[in-house]
């Protein structure tokens, strides 16, 4: 890998198998593997992708659902294995991908900030000297021990982002899940990311947001039905979409 880049995706393609027949239950779906009668239609997430990051920047992904932007970043944090081509990464990564990734539903608030730094990587004697920190800044001090599944889609969001960002990262993965909380609490992880990015963590943003991406990355990479529509600085970018997709 070349040093001076933090994240380096070289002609990446991921690929799927999707089933091309409807099998309703477990018994059939064996009977046909065994009997090798399994039909599946290859579908391409991502085709020849390239991205390369250096250190510090801020990488907007942009494009319409399902145009392989959620896919790039879960092959950036390990979650995918390219089908062909390499993805490398330097130091440690921060992913809020998904909505409730690293909760147990029914275990309380409490209990997940210890069961999500374990995951991170953190040791219980630093999560307990942080609670305070995160509980802080999610507002979340009045719901503690409430299981998690009860919590509404922008609580979870507090939560995850106060856990994954109570340390500085060298690089913090952020794909759409700020959208589900408030105005207020967006500002302030907004805040935050920048505080972040002027300590030297590099960023990849997925939002539908544009103005968000303008206002937080250097630079934006445009997918279209997998493929680099457009990629380099941000106002570049996400002028030619705005002008293609208004």
């Amino acid at each position: 890998m070349d040093e001076k880049y933090i994240v380096d995706v070289d002609d990446v393609t991921i690929r799927f198998n999707l089933a091309s027949e409807k099998i309703d239950n477990l018994k059939e779906y064996f009977i046909k593997l065994v009997k090798h009668e399994l039909m599946f239609q290859e579908f391409l997430a991502l085709k020849n992708v390239s991205l390369k990051v250096k250190p510090g920047e801020a990488w907007g992904l942009i494009g319409v659902n399902g145009s392989g932007k959620s896919t790039l970043l879960k092959t950036v944090c390990g979650i995918l294995k390219p089908y062909k081509g390499t993805v490398t990464t330097r130091g440690t990564i921060a992913p809020l991908i998904e909505l409730g990734a690293g909760f147990d539903m029914n275990m309380t608030a409490r209990e997940n900030v210890f069961l999500n730094g374990t995951v991170l990587g953190h040791s219980r004697k630093f999560m307990q000297e942080h609670f305070d920190e995160i509980i802080d800044f999610a507002e979340l001090w009045d719901f503690l021990d409430v299981p998690i599944k009860n919590f509404s889609s922008g609580m979870q969001a507090r939560l995850g982002f106060a856990i994954a960002t109570m340390v500085r990262p060298d690089i913090l993965v952020v794909d759409e899940i700020l959208s589900v909380g408030d105005f207020q609490f967006q500002q302030k992880c907004y805040g935050r990311m920048h505080d972040m990015l002027d300590g030297g963590t590099t960023l990849l943003y997925v939002s539908h947001d544009v103005e968000s991406v303008r206002k937080l990355c250097s630079h934006a990479i445009w997918l279209e039905h997998g493929n680099v529509r457009m990629q380099g600085r941000v106002g570049e970018v996400t002028e030619e979409y705005m002008n293609i997709n208004q």
